[in-house]
């Protein structure tokens, strides 16, 4: 997933709404239509993370993409969007790393882009350390940020840098275990909708000896549940099958935690929705990932379904053993 400079213009954008923008015009006659301020996603995240796949995966679904565009001028490209009579209704920019000032200028170009009632989007592209080493040295390539020291040097860097933008992501992506086409098939899953759906949820299932999925919002501990592994029968099974459901969902607690984690989602995802928050990272964890997480997930997810949230289902660790 190495990174390009690409920008294209589709003329397939539609408008999907309306509202009053300040195009800096003076001349506009007071009785024309009020213009259509597009949709705005900035990417950003690590150097060899994914970045220009996300971007090139929404430029095939209809999106104007730039690439590296000056933060400072991203409100200016939002307004001639505006101008353009919906020809140019989605935008998508490319955001890296360049330096202190250049996130205190994102800053200053997200702010007015709030005062201006902008609907954007923060997608950030997240990887583990070991692989965005390999990606480096596969492709040959310097980290932006290495100067005279190791790739490790300019990435820890980078990450310091970004600290601020990743808490203030919509939707973080981790790239460490996905090839490029399982990458667009995470993009296609949160843009490729012709309805933007209130809230998204992706549910993973995650063995704790393996590591904290980086990109997870909430995280839920299921080892307090007595261990399928234990049990001889039980053990070649996942939490997919009946058998093992049935033994997790037979343990005292499971079935009240079940129910009573529903119903605090349901208060964390009416804030998420006040918010503008559109995509959440539920996590649900067990020692390895294949009995007690799956099952609660499998359930959890269905529950998040039957309450209209679109939802997403994945075992990480699953079949890891």
């Amino acid at each position: 997933m190495t990174e390009h400079a690409h920008g294209h213009q589709d003329e397939r954008g539609r408008a999907d709404g309306a509202a009053d923008v300040n195009t800096g015009s003076t001349t506009e006659k007071a009785d024309a239509a009020a213009p259509a301020i597009p949709e705005l996603v900035i990417i950003s995240g690590m150097s060899g993370a994914g970045r220009s796949t996300a971007a090139k995966c929404l430029e095939d679904l209809g999106w104007f993409v730039v690439d590296n565009l000056p933060p400072a001028l991203i409100p200016t490209m939002v307004e001639l969007g505006a101008r353009s009579q919906g020809n140019v209704a989605r935008i998508a920019v490319v955001v890296d790393v360049r330096g202190r000032r250049f996130f205190d200028n994102l800053r200053e170009s997200l702010a007015d882009l709030a005062a201006k009632n902008v609907t954007r989007r923060i997608v950030f592209l997240e990887s583990s350390e070991d692989a965005l080493v390999r990606r480096f040295e596969s492709v040959r390539r310097p980290h932006p940020l290495q100067g005279d020291g190791r790739i490790v040097d300019g990435i820890e860097a980078e990450r310091d840098l970004l600290r601020e933008l990743r808490g203030d992501a919509d939707l973080v992506i981790d790239t460490s275990s996905l090839n490029v086409h399982e990458l667009r098939a995470k993009m296609d899953a949160q843009f490729a909708g012709d309805e933007e759906p209130e809230l998204r949820a992706t549910v993973m299932s995650f063995g704790f000896k393996y590591g904290l999925p980086v990109d997870a919002d909430l995280v839920v501990d299921c080892r307090f549940l007595p261990n399928p592994h234990w049990v001889p029968e039980l053990r070649p099974f996942t939490g997919l099958n009946e058998e093992v459901s049935d033994y997790v969902f037979d343990q005292p607690g499971a079935k009240e935690f079940l129910n009573q984690y529903t119903e605090l989602l349901q208060l964390i995802a009416a804030g998420y929705r006040r918010e503008g928050k559109r995509y959440v990272t539920i996590a649900v964890g067990c020692t390895g990932g294949k009995h007690r997480s799956v099952a609660m997930s499998e359930k959890l997810a269905a529950r998040l379904s039957t309450e209209g949230v679109e939802t997403v289902l994945v075992h990480r660790d699953m079949g890891r053993e």
